[in-house]
Protein backbone atom coordinates (compact mmCIF):
# COMPACT_ATOMS: atom_id res chain seq x y z
CA UNK A 1 0.00 0.00 0.00
CA UNK A 2 2.78 2.41 0.99
CA UNK A 3 4.78 1.54 -2.12
CA UNK A 4 1.77 2.49 -4.26
CA UNK A 5 1.15 5.75 -2.39
CA UNK A 6 4.77 6.89 -2.35
CA UNK A 7 5.04 7.78 -6.08
CA UNK A 8 1.83 9.83 -5.85
CA UNK A 9 3.13 11.69 -2.78
CA UNK A 10 6.47 12.47 -4.41
CA UNK A 11 4.82 13.56 -7.65
CA UNK A 12 2.41 15.80 -5.74
CA UNK A 13 5.25 17.49 -3.86
CA UNK A 14 7.14 18.04 -7.11
CA UNK A 15 4.10 19.42 -8.95
CA UNK A 16 3.02 21.67 -6.08
CA UNK A 17 6.43 23.29 -5.49
CA UNK A 18 6.18 26.10 -8.11
CA UNK A 19 2.77 27.00 -6.71
CA UNK A 20 4.26 27.18 -3.20
CA UNK A 21 6.88 29.69 -4.37
CA UNK A 22 4.54 31.82 -6.46
CA UNK A 23 1.57 31.79 -4.06
CA UNK A 24 3.57 32.57 -0.92
CA UNK A 25 5.23 35.49 -2.68
CA UNK A 26 1.88 36.82 -3.86
CA UNK A 27 0.50 36.34 -0.34
CA UNK A 28 3.14 38.70 1.05
CA UNK A 29 2.42 41.21 -1.72
CA UNK A 30 -1.32 41.19 -1.04
CA UNK A 31 -0.89 41.40 2.72
CA UNK A 32 0.89 44.70 2.01
CA UNK A 33 -2.22 45.91 0.16
CA UNK A 34 -1.00 45.40 -3.41
CA UNK A 35 -2.84 43.21 -5.91
CA UNK A 36 -0.36 41.98 -8.50
CA UNK A 37 -2.09 39.88 -11.14
CA UNK A 38 1.07 39.72 -13.23
CA UNK A 39 2.40 36.56 -11.56
CA UNK A 40 1.95 34.52 -14.75
CA UNK A 41 4.08 36.94 -16.76
CA UNK A 42 6.81 37.03 -14.11
CA UNK A 43 6.91 33.24 -14.00
CA UNK A 44 7.28 33.07 -17.79
CA UNK A 45 10.20 35.50 -17.71
CA UNK A 46 11.79 33.59 -14.84
CA UNK A 47 11.39 30.31 -16.70
CA UNK A 48 12.89 31.46 -20.00
CA UNK A 49 15.80 33.39 -18.45
CA UNK A 50 16.69 30.48 -16.19
CA UNK A 51 16.63 28.11 -19.16
CA UNK A 52 18.78 30.41 -21.27
CA UNK A 53 21.39 30.85 -18.54
CA UNK A 54 21.37 27.14 -17.73
CA UNK A 55 21.96 26.29 -21.38
CA UNK A 56 24.81 28.80 -21.57
CA UNK A 57 26.57 28.08 -18.27
CA UNK A 58 25.24 24.85 -16.82
CA UNK A 59 25.15 26.63 -13.45
CA UNK A 60 21.88 26.21 -11.59
CA UNK A 61 22.63 28.99 -9.11
CA UNK A 62 23.25 31.54 -11.86
CA UNK A 63 20.10 30.39 -13.65
CA UNK A 64 17.97 30.95 -10.56
CA UNK A 65 19.56 34.35 -9.90
CA UNK A 66 18.83 35.38 -13.50
CA UNK A 67 15.22 34.23 -13.12
CA UNK A 68 14.80 36.20 -9.90
CA UNK A 69 16.32 39.37 -11.35
CA UNK A 70 14.24 39.17 -14.53
CA UNK A 71 11.00 38.65 -12.64
CA UNK A 72 11.90 41.38 -10.15
CA UNK A 73 12.43 43.79 -13.04
CA UNK A 74 8.87 43.14 -14.19
CA UNK A 75 7.67 43.51 -10.59
CA UNK A 76 9.49 46.85 -10.42
CA UNK A 77 7.70 48.00 -13.57
CA UNK A 78 4.41 47.02 -11.98
CA UNK A 79 5.02 48.69 -8.63
CA UNK A 80 6.20 51.94 -10.21
CA UNK A 81 3.01 52.17 -12.24
CA UNK A 82 0.62 50.84 -9.61
CA UNK A 83 2.07 52.36 -6.44
CA UNK A 84 3.99 55.47 -7.47
CA UNK A 85 1.72 56.52 -10.33
CA UNK A 86 -1.41 54.98 -8.74
CA UNK A 87 -2.55 53.22 -11.91
CA UNK A 88 -5.30 50.61 -11.66
CA UNK A 89 -3.57 47.56 -10.19
CA UNK A 90 -5.74 44.99 -11.96
CA UNK A 91 -5.15 46.59 -15.36
CA UNK A 92 -1.40 46.94 -14.80
CA UNK A 93 -1.18 43.32 -13.65
CA UNK A 94 -2.98 42.07 -16.74
CA UNK A 95 -0.71 44.13 -18.98
CA UNK A 96 2.31 42.75 -17.13
CA UNK A 97 1.15 39.20 -17.79
CA UNK A 98 0.63 39.88 -21.49
CA UNK A 99 3.99 41.63 -21.75
CA UNK A 100 5.87 38.95 -19.81
CA UNK A 101 4.29 36.11 -21.76
CA UNK A 102 4.98 37.74 -25.11
CA UNK A 103 8.55 38.68 -24.19
CA UNK A 104 9.19 35.18 -22.90
CA UNK A 105 7.95 33.67 -26.16
CA UNK A 106 10.25 35.99 -28.11
CA UNK A 107 13.32 35.31 -25.97
CA UNK A 108 12.78 31.55 -25.95
CA UNK A 109 11.95 31.16 -29.62
CA UNK A 110 15.34 29.67 -30.51
CA UNK A 111 15.26 27.33 -27.49
CA UNK A 112 11.99 25.57 -28.30
CA UNK A 113 12.45 21.81 -28.24
CA UNK A 114 15.79 21.95 -26.43
CA UNK A 115 16.23 19.98 -23.23
CA UNK A 116 18.53 20.21 -20.23
CA UNK A 117 20.17 17.23 -18.57
CA UNK A 118 20.19 17.82 -14.80
CA UNK A 119 22.78 15.96 -12.79
CA UNK A 120 21.42 14.18 -9.71
CA UNK A 121 21.83 16.30 -6.60
CA UNK A 122 24.38 15.07 -4.09
CA UNK A 123 22.27 16.59 -1.33
CA UNK A 124 19.29 14.52 -2.46
CA UNK A 125 21.45 11.41 -2.46
CA UNK A 126 22.52 12.11 1.11
CA UNK A 127 18.95 12.87 2.17
CA UNK A 128 17.90 9.51 0.72
CA UNK A 129 19.87 7.78 3.49
CA UNK A 130 17.83 9.39 6.28
CA UNK A 131 15.72 6.76 8.08
CA UNK A 132 11.95 6.77 7.54
CA UNK A 133 11.75 9.88 5.35
CA UNK A 134 14.74 9.21 3.12
CA UNK A 135 12.61 7.45 0.49
CA UNK A 136 10.73 10.71 -0.05
CA UNK A 137 13.47 13.30 0.45
CA UNK A 138 15.89 11.43 -1.78
CA UNK A 139 13.56 11.81 -4.77
CA UNK A 140 13.11 15.56 -4.32
CA UNK A 141 15.33 18.35 -5.58
CA UNK A 142 16.71 20.70 -2.89
CA UNK A 143 14.58 23.48 -4.38
CA UNK A 144 11.58 21.56 -3.03
CA UNK A 145 13.08 21.62 0.44
CA UNK A 146 13.82 25.32 0.02
CA UNK A 147 10.13 25.96 -0.64
CA UNK A 148 9.38 24.46 2.78
CA UNK A 149 11.91 26.84 4.34
CA UNK A 150 10.25 29.71 2.47
CA UNK A 151 6.89 28.75 3.94
CA UNK A 152 8.33 28.66 7.46
CA UNK A 153 10.02 32.01 6.90
CA UNK A 154 6.88 33.68 5.53
CA UNK A 155 4.76 32.32 8.37
CA UNK A 156 7.23 33.51 10.99
CA UNK A 157 7.65 36.89 9.30
CA UNK A 158 3.93 37.61 9.09
CA UNK A 159 2.87 36.29 12.49
CA UNK A 160 5.88 36.50 14.80
CA UNK A 161 8.04 39.42 13.68
CA UNK A 162 7.70 43.16 14.15
CA UNK A 163 8.46 43.74 10.46
CA UNK A 164 5.62 41.41 9.51
CA UNK A 165 3.26 43.26 11.83
CA UNK A 166 4.20 46.52 10.14
CA UNK A 167 3.62 45.03 6.69
CA UNK A 168 0.20 43.77 7.72
CA UNK A 169 -0.61 47.19 9.17
CA UNK A 170 0.27 48.75 5.82
CA UNK A 171 -2.17 46.38 4.14
CA UNK A 172 -4.94 46.94 6.66
CA UNK A 173 -4.64 50.64 7.55
CA UNK A 174 -2.02 52.46 5.47
CA UNK A 175 -3.10 55.90 6.71
CA UNK A 176 -2.54 54.86 10.32
CA UNK A 177 0.78 53.21 9.44
CA UNK A 178 1.89 56.42 7.72
CA UNK A 179 0.85 58.47 10.73
CA UNK A 180 3.11 56.31 12.87
CA UNK A 181 6.01 57.12 10.57
CA UNK A 182 6.19 53.98 8.41
CA UNK A 183 6.97 54.39 4.68
CA UNK A 184 3.84 52.78 3.25
CA UNK A 185 4.83 52.88 -0.41
CA UNK A 186 8.39 51.85 0.37
CA UNK A 187 7.14 48.77 2.18
CA UNK A 188 4.85 47.99 -0.75
CA UNK A 189 7.83 48.28 -3.10
CA UNK A 190 9.83 45.75 -1.09
CA UNK A 191 6.89 43.33 -0.78
CA UNK A 192 6.20 43.46 -4.52
CA UNK A 193 9.84 42.86 -5.39
CA UNK A 194 9.86 39.89 -3.02
CA UNK A 195 6.82 38.50 -4.82
CA UNK A 196 8.64 38.98 -8.13
CA UNK A 197 11.67 37.07 -6.83
CA UNK A 198 9.61 34.08 -5.70
CA UNK A 199 7.68 34.05 -8.99
CA UNK A 200 11.03 33.97 -10.79
CA UNK A 201 12.15 30.98 -8.74
CA UNK A 202 8.85 29.26 -9.50
CA UNK A 203 9.36 29.77 -13.22
CA UNK A 204 12.97 28.58 -13.02
CA UNK A 205 11.90 25.45 -11.19
CA UNK A 206 9.38 24.60 -13.89
CA UNK A 207 11.71 25.04 -16.86
CA UNK A 208 14.85 23.53 -15.31
CA UNK A 209 13.76 20.97 -12.71
CA UNK A 210 10.14 20.04 -13.41
CA UNK A 211 10.26 19.76 -17.22
CA UNK A 212 13.94 20.44 -18.09
CA UNK A 213 12.87 22.02 -21.37
CA UNK A 214 11.48 25.21 -22.84
CA UNK A 215 8.36 25.56 -24.94
CA UNK A 216 5.70 28.19 -25.32
CA UNK A 217 2.88 27.82 -22.83
CA UNK A 218 5.18 26.08 -20.36
CA UNK A 219 3.76 27.88 -17.32
CA UNK A 220 0.25 26.87 -18.43
CA UNK A 221 -1.73 29.17 -16.15
CA UNK A 222 0.09 28.31 -12.92
CA UNK A 223 0.55 32.02 -12.23
CA UNK A 224 -3.21 32.50 -12.27
CA UNK A 225 -3.66 29.48 -10.01
CA UNK A 226 -1.13 31.02 -7.59
CA UNK A 227 -3.19 34.22 -7.42
CA UNK A 228 -6.34 32.17 -6.89
CA UNK A 229 -4.58 30.18 -4.17
CA UNK A 230 -4.09 33.30 -2.08
CA UNK A 231 -7.85 33.86 -2.11
CA UNK A 232 -8.46 30.15 -1.50
CA UNK A 233 -6.16 30.36 1.53
CA UNK A 234 -7.95 33.50 2.78
CA UNK A 235 -4.53 35.20 2.96
CA UNK A 236 -3.08 32.70 5.46
CA UNK A 237 0.33 31.03 4.87
CA UNK A 238 -0.57 27.56 6.17
CA UNK A 239 -3.64 27.27 3.98
CA UNK A 240 -1.67 28.68 1.05
CA UNK A 241 1.05 26.05 1.54
CA UNK A 242 -1.39 23.16 1.79
CA UNK A 243 -3.51 24.52 -1.05
CA UNK A 244 -0.51 24.51 -3.37
CA UNK A 245 -0.17 20.77 -2.86
CA UNK A 246 -3.91 20.30 -3.26
CA UNK A 247 -3.72 21.81 -6.73
CA UNK A 248 -0.46 19.99 -7.39
CA UNK A 249 -2.25 16.79 -6.45
CA UNK A 250 -5.06 17.61 -8.87
CA UNK A 251 -2.47 17.94 -11.64
CA UNK A 252 -0.90 14.62 -10.76
CA UNK A 253 -4.27 12.90 -10.33
CA UNK A 254 -5.18 13.51 -13.95
CA UNK A 255 -1.83 12.07 -15.09
CA UNK A 256 -2.20 8.94 -12.98
CA UNK A 257 -5.83 8.59 -14.08
CA UNK A 258 -4.83 8.76 -17.75
CA UNK A 259 -2.06 6.21 -17.24
CA UNK A 260 -4.54 3.94 -15.46
CA UNK A 261 -6.83 4.05 -18.48
CA UNK A 262 -9.72 6.00 -16.95
CA UNK A 263 -12.33 6.31 -19.66
CA UNK A 264 -12.52 10.10 -19.80
CA UNK A 265 -11.27 12.41 -22.58
CA UNK A 266 -7.66 13.48 -22.00
CA UNK A 267 -8.65 17.11 -22.57
CA UNK A 268 -11.12 16.92 -19.70
CA UNK A 269 -8.55 15.30 -17.41
CA UNK A 270 -5.97 17.97 -18.29
CA UNK A 271 -8.48 20.65 -17.34
CA UNK A 272 -8.99 19.12 -13.87
CA UNK A 273 -6.67 21.51 -11.94
CA UNK A 274 -8.40 24.52 -13.47
CA UNK A 275 -11.84 23.10 -12.75
CA UNK A 276 -10.80 22.59 -9.13
CA UNK A 277 -9.61 26.22 -9.02
CA UNK A 278 -12.93 27.55 -10.28
CA UNK A 279 -15.02 25.37 -7.95
CA UNK A 280 -12.97 26.29 -4.87
CA UNK A 281 -13.08 30.01 -5.64
CA UNK A 282 -16.84 29.91 -6.16
CA UNK A 283 -17.36 28.11 -2.86
CA UNK A 284 -15.14 30.51 -0.92
CA UNK A 285 -16.58 33.61 -2.58
CA UNK A 286 -20.07 32.59 -1.44
CA UNK A 287 -18.94 33.08 2.18
CA UNK A 288 -18.95 36.88 2.23
CA UNK A 289 -18.31 37.07 5.98
CA UNK A 290 -15.14 34.96 5.66
CA UNK A 291 -13.87 37.13 2.82
CA UNK A 292 -14.53 40.39 4.68
CA UNK A 293 -12.86 39.04 7.81
CA UNK A 294 -9.61 38.05 6.12
CA UNK A 295 -9.06 40.22 3.05
CA UNK A 296 -6.56 43.07 3.62
CA UNK A 297 -8.68 46.22 3.92
CA UNK A 298 -6.59 48.28 1.51
CA UNK A 299 -5.98 45.54 -1.07
CA UNK A 300 -5.77 47.09 -4.54
CA UNK A 301 -6.24 50.63 -3.23
CA UNK A 302 -3.54 53.24 -3.94
CA UNK A 303 -2.17 55.27 -1.05
CA UNK A 304 -1.19 58.92 -0.96
CA UNK A 305 0.35 60.63 2.04
CA UNK A 306 -1.99 63.61 1.65
CA UNK A 307 -5.05 61.35 1.76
Amino acid sequence: MISQFLPILVATLIAGTPLVYAALGELVVERAGVLNMGVEGMMVIGAVLAFMVMMATGNLFLAIVAAMLGAMLLALMFVVLAVSFRANQVAVGLVLTIFGTSLGSYLGKSYIGMAIVIEPSQLSALAGKIPLIGNVLGQLHPLVWLSWALFAGVWYFLHRSRAGLILRAVGEAPTSAHALGYPVNGIRYVATLFGGATAGIAGAYISIIYTSLWTEGLIAGRGWIAVALVVFATWRPVRCFLGAYLFGGATIAQLFAQSAGVGLPSELMSALPYIVTIVVLVLISRNAALMRLNIPASLGKPFTADG
